[in-house]
């Protein structure tokens, strides 16, 4: 980051910008070609951060997934317009946490219900929703396993 007194280093603070963003944005690239998508998320913090999605069985996104798995993924929160007398004084603060890992697409049902309690979590503050077979076999579940993210705020 060129602006290190901008950069978010407290993981707690970095949690704190994942937890309360409504989406995260995850950048596909194959072949020279950028795919970015704007999905629902939940977030499993500690020694192995991992980011938890769904999406139908078929798309884009997992075409994507099969040729290259390394994926860049994004969050920002607490946006606020800053005036300014002319043009080129307005700004905008914001948080943000840009990242990078590898996105898997979940074979099995329990770690399926696992990442789908995580996003319900997330958006429900609940946790402990029962799945039904039928709706596991209709559901991809894709878990994302964080090699590094890092914070700003301006």
């Amino acid at each position: 980051m060129r602006r290190k007194e901008k950069e978010i280093k407290d993981i707690s603070e970095i949690e704190d910008v994942i937890s309360s963003s409504d989406v995260c944005r995850i950048a596909f690239a194959n072949d020279n070609v950028p795919y970015i998508v704007t999905m629902n998320f939940g977030y499993s913090g500690g020694d192995n951060k991992k980011l938890y999605f769904h999406c139908a069985r078929d798309g884009k996104k997992l075409e994507m997934i099969k040729k290259n798995n390394y994926v860049c993924f994004e969050f920002d929160t607490d946006h606020d317009l800053l005036g300014g007398k002319t043009a080129c004084g307005f700004g905008m603060s914001y948080r943000s946490v840009i990242g990078w890992g590898k996105i898997e697409i979940i074979a099995e049902d329990e770690e399926k219900k696992k990442g789908l309690n995580h996003l319900m979590s997330h958006y429900s503050d609940r946790d402990d929703f029962s799945y039904e077979k039928e709706i596991l076999d209709k559901v991809t579940v894709l878990r994302l396993d964080i090699a590094e993210m890092k914070g700003k705020k301006c």
